[in-house]
Protein backbone atom coordinates (compact mmCIF):
# COMPACT_ATOMS: atom_id res chain seq x y z
CA UNK A 1 0.00 0.00 0.00
CA UNK A 2 3.03 2.34 0.89
CA UNK A 3 3.79 2.04 -3.21
CA UNK A 4 0.83 3.98 -4.14
CA UNK A 5 0.51 6.03 -0.64
CA UNK A 6 3.73 8.13 -1.52
CA UNK A 7 3.19 9.34 -5.04
CA UNK A 8 -0.37 9.90 -4.42
CA UNK A 9 0.94 12.06 -1.13
CA UNK A 10 3.17 13.85 -3.25
CA UNK A 11 0.71 15.08 -6.13
CA UNK A 12 -1.55 15.85 -2.81
CA UNK A 13 1.13 18.40 -1.76
CA UNK A 14 1.63 19.81 -5.50
CA UNK A 15 -2.14 20.34 -5.97
CA UNK A 16 -2.19 22.01 -2.31
CA UNK A 17 1.22 24.16 -3.62
CA UNK A 18 -0.51 25.08 -6.35
CA UNK A 19 -3.58 25.78 -4.46
CA UNK A 20 -1.57 28.32 -1.86
CA UNK A 21 0.45 29.84 -4.96
CA UNK A 22 -3.11 30.85 -6.43
CA UNK A 23 -4.33 31.80 -3.09
CA UNK A 24 -1.39 34.52 -3.16
CA UNK A 25 -1.66 35.66 -6.00
CA UNK A 26 -4.97 36.56 -5.99
CA UNK A 27 -3.82 38.98 -3.16
CA UNK A 28 -3.27 43.00 -4.25
CA UNK A 29 0.10 43.83 -5.71
CA UNK A 30 0.49 46.72 -3.75
CA UNK A 31 0.78 51.10 -5.45
CA UNK A 32 2.89 51.05 -8.34
CA UNK A 33 6.03 51.83 -6.01
CA UNK A 34 6.00 48.57 -4.53
CA UNK A 35 5.19 46.81 -7.96
CA UNK A 36 8.17 48.70 -9.50
CA UNK A 37 10.52 47.43 -6.66
CA UNK A 38 9.01 43.99 -6.56
CA UNK A 39 10.34 43.95 -10.19
CA UNK A 40 13.28 44.75 -9.46
CA UNK A 41 13.80 41.84 -7.13
CA UNK A 42 12.17 39.10 -9.20
CA UNK A 43 14.52 40.92 -12.26
CA UNK A 44 17.69 40.29 -9.72
CA UNK A 45 16.64 36.98 -8.31
CA UNK A 46 15.95 35.16 -11.56
CA UNK A 47 19.78 36.79 -12.60
CA UNK A 48 21.01 34.86 -9.24
CA UNK A 49 19.22 31.90 -9.66
CA UNK A 50 20.48 31.29 -13.06
CA UNK A 51 23.82 32.03 -12.54
CA UNK A 52 23.93 30.03 -10.12
CA UNK A 53 22.04 27.76 -11.72
CA UNK A 54 25.19 27.49 -14.55
CA UNK A 55 27.49 27.14 -11.78
CA UNK A 56 25.66 24.40 -10.42
CA UNK A 57 25.69 22.90 -13.79
CA UNK A 58 29.07 21.92 -13.95
CA UNK A 59 29.38 20.72 -10.71
CA UNK A 60 26.77 18.58 -11.89
CA UNK A 61 28.23 17.01 -15.07
CA UNK A 62 31.62 16.78 -13.49
CA UNK A 63 29.78 14.48 -10.74
CA UNK A 64 27.79 13.16 -12.95
CA UNK A 65 30.39 11.72 -15.44
CA UNK A 66 32.55 10.63 -12.43
CA UNK A 67 29.19 8.43 -11.30
CA UNK A 68 28.93 7.32 -14.72
CA UNK A 69 32.47 5.70 -15.16
CA UNK A 70 32.27 4.53 -11.64
CA UNK A 71 29.14 2.79 -12.73
CA UNK A 72 30.60 1.60 -15.85
CA UNK A 73 33.46 0.51 -14.39
CA UNK A 74 31.21 -1.58 -11.72
CA UNK A 75 32.31 -0.11 -8.27
CA UNK A 76 28.64 2.18 -8.27
CA UNK A 77 24.85 0.79 -8.83
CA UNK A 78 24.38 1.22 -12.38
CA UNK A 79 21.35 3.16 -11.82
CA UNK A 80 23.14 6.22 -9.34
CA UNK A 81 23.81 8.29 -12.15
CA UNK A 82 20.42 8.44 -13.62
CA UNK A 83 18.72 9.03 -10.21
CA UNK A 84 21.38 11.83 -9.46
CA UNK A 85 19.98 13.49 -12.62
CA UNK A 86 16.46 13.33 -11.53
CA UNK A 87 17.30 14.54 -7.80
CA UNK A 88 19.17 17.36 -9.57
CA UNK A 89 16.34 18.27 -11.74
CA UNK A 90 13.56 18.02 -8.76
CA UNK A 91 16.22 20.20 -6.81
CA UNK A 92 16.55 22.80 -9.45
CA UNK A 93 12.75 22.73 -10.06
CA UNK A 94 11.75 23.15 -6.75
CA UNK A 95 13.92 26.46 -6.32
CA UNK A 96 12.87 27.99 -9.57
CA UNK A 97 9.49 27.45 -8.17
CA UNK A 98 10.21 29.02 -4.74
CA UNK A 99 12.29 31.73 -6.38
CA UNK A 100 9.05 32.32 -8.20
CA UNK A 101 6.40 32.31 -5.52
CA UNK A 102 8.86 34.46 -3.40
CA UNK A 103 9.32 37.41 -5.48
CA UNK A 104 6.02 37.32 -6.18
CA UNK A 105 4.71 37.43 -2.51
CA UNK A 106 7.22 40.50 -1.83
CA UNK A 107 5.03 43.21 -3.04
CA UNK A 108 2.07 41.42 -2.13
CA UNK A 109 2.56 40.83 1.45
CA UNK A 110 3.92 44.42 1.90
CA UNK A 111 0.59 45.53 0.97
CA UNK A 112 -1.11 42.80 3.04
CA UNK A 113 0.89 44.58 6.16
CA UNK A 114 -1.20 47.87 5.27
CA UNK A 115 -4.50 46.68 5.14
CA UNK A 116 -3.48 43.70 8.71
CA UNK A 117 -1.05 41.74 9.97
CA UNK A 118 -3.33 38.81 9.22
CA UNK A 119 -3.68 39.30 5.84
CA UNK A 120 0.10 40.01 5.48
CA UNK A 121 0.96 36.75 7.15
CA UNK A 122 -1.61 34.85 5.11
CA UNK A 123 0.26 35.51 2.12
CA UNK A 124 3.69 35.23 3.55
CA UNK A 125 2.31 31.51 5.07
CA UNK A 126 0.71 30.42 1.83
CA UNK A 127 4.12 31.50 -0.09
CA UNK A 128 6.12 30.13 1.99
CA UNK A 129 4.25 26.49 2.08
CA UNK A 130 4.18 26.84 -1.48
CA UNK A 131 8.07 26.05 -1.17
CA UNK A 132 8.16 23.79 1.68
CA UNK A 133 5.04 21.29 -0.38
CA UNK A 134 7.21 21.55 -3.52
CA UNK A 135 10.26 20.32 -2.02
CA UNK A 136 8.97 17.68 0.27
CA UNK A 137 6.59 16.34 -2.67
CA UNK A 138 9.33 16.50 -6.13
CA UNK A 139 11.56 14.60 -3.73
CA UNK A 140 8.84 12.07 -2.30
CA UNK A 141 7.66 11.57 -5.95
CA UNK A 142 11.67 10.91 -7.32
CA UNK A 143 12.20 8.23 -4.08
CA UNK A 144 8.82 6.80 -4.90
CA UNK A 145 9.61 6.56 -8.63
CA UNK A 146 12.92 4.78 -8.23
CA UNK A 147 11.75 2.45 -4.96
CA UNK A 148 9.39 1.81 -7.66
CA UNK A 149 11.40 1.00 -10.35
CA UNK A 150 14.01 -0.98 -8.72
CA UNK A 151 11.57 -3.52 -6.49
CA UNK A 152 8.67 -4.23 -9.34
CA UNK A 153 11.22 -3.70 -12.30
CA UNK A 154 14.57 -4.11 -11.44
CA UNK A 155 14.94 -6.30 -8.47
CA UNK A 156 12.18 -8.69 -9.55
CA UNK A 157 12.91 -12.59 -7.65
CA UNK A 158 13.35 -13.63 -10.87
CA UNK A 159 16.22 -11.59 -11.94
CA UNK A 160 17.33 -12.00 -8.48
CA UNK A 161 17.86 -16.01 -9.26
CA UNK A 162 19.03 -15.24 -13.29
CA UNK A 163 20.83 -12.02 -12.98
CA UNK A 164 19.88 -8.73 -15.13
CA UNK A 165 22.02 -7.64 -17.14
CA UNK A 166 21.45 -3.61 -18.31
CA UNK A 167 24.09 -4.05 -21.35
CA UNK A 168 26.55 -6.41 -23.22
Amino acid sequence: MALVDCPVGSVLGLIVAFYFYKMMMTAEKGNEKMEAIASYVREGAYAYLFSQYRVVALVFLVLFAIFAWLAYIGIQNPFVPVAFVTAGFFSALSGFFGMKTATQASSRTAQGAIHSLNRALQVAFRSGAVMGLVVVSFGLLNIAFWYWLLDRIVYTPEHMQNGLVLWD
